[in-house]
């Protein structure tokens, strides 16, 4: 019989060859890896389907720290790199999110202050994200912090976002399969004006025990938002992040909130993670700071998620339009 052409052998994959190297070791990291590299490989042969129209989607907590604008990078930057068109609107004036997108924010650029206060067009504060060409970003500085206070007696100040963005998606050559805009920590002129802009709401939840306080709040206001100016607002969408499996703590959160909204809550989880603290520091996402890592790993199954969901939450918007 001839010899077997060594070529012709299957090359195994990036988890096998983990697999059979920690194969009978009682190895938490080699589990560990090999878990991650099966996971990305699974990713790169996922099919992330565009939704029929533009989602637009708030993320807002007024909880801080609860991975509120962490996620909305992370999940536009995912979404992006496997092939969505996606715009993200800073409506927050830290400007973290312009931070981890690698786009100028020093006070005076051009920024979402400049759109809230009628100087400039959505389309002359544009930044593109230099990881990822397909994805669009406005802007915010410190400046923005002085807009609730300046726009307050404008008869239509809750939803001068809303008038700019619709312009904008009417006017530009680009379609965009996802507009996501992060929110400020606070429940105030800045968050209106992004809960009229949009029709979904998309919510990071903490995995600890005081994660549903305050939610109560959000929830509250969101309903008067749908009561006095857009009745069609749905929350679309709950994530917890944060959160440690090898914790009771975080699993029993993980189960309360699901049981309290076991339709929008998403199935994955976002692990804590170093490398996800860490990529802001060098203006990335995670998912282009450390792409085969756990954390972007995660947020990209999340996006998977998020994006497989698009269907039922256009029908249930329009259901709402009814």
């Amino acid at each position: 019989m001839a010899k077997k052409d060594h070529h012709e052998e299957a090359i195994e994959t990036a988890s096998e060859t983990l697999h059979r190297i920690f194969e009978g070791q009682d190895s938490g990291l080699g589990t560990q890896m090999a878990d991650e590299s099966s996971r990305y490989e699974a990713l790169q042969n996922a099919t992330f389907p565009k939704p029929k129209r533009t989602r637009l989607i708030a993320v807002a907590n007024q909880k801080g720290g609860v991975g509120k604008t962490t996620s909305t990078v992370n999940l536009a930057a995912a979404l992006a790199k496997y092939g969505a068109q996606v715009l993200v609107i800073d409506m927050d004036p830290q400007g973290n999110a312009s931070t981890a997108l690698g786009v100028p924010h020093a006070s005076g650029d051009p920024s979402t202050y400049d759109v809230l206060e009628g100087r400039k067009p959505i389309q002359d504060v544009l930044s593109v994200c230099p990881d990822f060409p397909n994805l669009d970003v406005v802007p915010a500085s410190i400046d923005l912090s002085g807009a609730e206070l300046e726009v307050a007696d404008l008869p239509n100040r809750n939803t001068l976002l809303k008038e700019a963005l619709d312009l904008y998606l009417r006017q530009s050559d680009k379609h965009y399969d996802y507009v996501f805009i992060d929110c400020p920590p606070s429940l105030g002129l800045l968050v209106i004006n992004a809960m009229c802009a949009v029709t979904e709401m998309l919510i990071p939840i903490q995995a600890e025990y005081y994660a549903l306080e305050g939610l109560g709040q959000l929830i509250n206001t969101i309903g008067l938002v749908q009561d006095h100016f857009n009745p069609v607002l749905l929350v679309s969408t709950m994530l917890v992040t944060m959160f440690d499996r090898r914790t009771l703590l975080s699993r029993e959160v993980f189960n309360e909130v699901k049981g309290h909204y076991p339709n929008i809550v998403l199935d994955t989880t976002i692990p804590r993670s170093v490398k996800i603290s860490e990529a802001p520091s060098f203006s990335q996402s995670v998912i282009a700071y450390d792409p085969r890592g756990l954390g972007a790993i995660a947020y990209s199954e999340a996006a998977l998620e998020i994006a497989g969901r698009s269907q039922h939450v256009l029908d249930a918007i329009d259901a709402r339009r009814k």
